[in-house]
């Protein structure tokens, strides 16, 4: 890889009422790839992505040690704009968490919030955003349908369309196909291949055969340390530590 990383991660520790849950984490994150992150449950891959763009400052016992450097700035320094950072990291949850609104309402929501009002640029952000997220030919005779009446699958790319429509840099995906069909998964793991070519994509997965397929890296947590970090048909063909091979084999996990 380039030494130009979109993010950097040195030595970041994280702790829960100071029990540590990710222990000196080093790591860089490129543009234009797709970084998946794969481990048993309590590996801490949630509360590494969560970290991210600092969504673990919600839980109020949460502290950290070393640095998560992204635009030549610790995102934890004080100065730090953290709804802004939000915007610029966005993320995907494992389950979707439409609006009770229309689907364009959906779409539109971050830029509105973030102050546009010009609805012919409102009008190009959710179409941008369908589009990136493998939508748009299904609803755009729809726009103005509840988001509920869509199926989950479909939900699902409408909030990866939500967070798109705000132009981020990054892409943060927590288990986003854990509760959805074959055939919705591959839909996501199709948009997943056109993003990378505009962002960092940063998937947490909990099904090693989807980081086989849709990721250029994979990183192995374990009891919240990075074990093992390579390309991922090297990680998967021949891995560098015999903890990792018997987690992708399924003798734990």
């Amino acid at each position: 890889m380039s030494d130009n990383a979109k993010i950097i991660v040195d030595k970041f520790s994280a702790f829960y009422n100071q029990a540590e849950v990710l222990r000196q984490i080093e790591l860089s994150i490129y543009s234009k790839e797709r970084l998946a992150i794969i481990g048993p449950a309590n590996s801490g891959k949630s509360t590494f992505l969560r970290s991210l763009n600092r969504l673990n400052d919600l839980h109020f016992h949460f502290s950290h040690s070393g640095k998560i450097i992204f635009d030549e700035k610790d995102i934890y320094d004080n100065t730090v704009d953290v709804p802004s950072l939000r915007r610029r990291i966005g993320m995907v949850y494992a389950v979707p968490a439409p609006l009770p609104c229309s689907i364009y309402d959906n779409v539109a929501y971050g830029p509105k919030v973030s102050g546009i009002k010009s609805r012919s640029k409102l009008d190009e952000l959710v179409e941008f955003g369908l589009k990136k997220a493998v939508l748009w030919d299904e609803v755009k005779d729809r726009l103005k349908e509840p988001a509920m009446n869509l199926s989950g699958g479909q939900q699902q790319r409408m909030c990866l369309a939500r967070v798109l429509a705000l132009q981020p840099e990054v892409l943060l995906l927590d288990e986003p196909c854990s509760g959805l069909d074959p055939i919705s998964t591959a839909k996501i793991e199709d948009a997943m291949l056109e993003l990378k070519s505009s962002y960092a994509v940063v998937l947490v997965t909990n099904n090693t055969k989807q980081a086989a397929r849709a990721s250029d890296r994979t990183a192995f947590f374990l009891m919240g340390q990075l074990i093992e970090l390579s390309r991922t048909d090297e990680l998967f063909t021949n891995p560098a530590d015999e903890r990792t091979e018997a987690y992708i084999t399924g003798q734990f996990g």
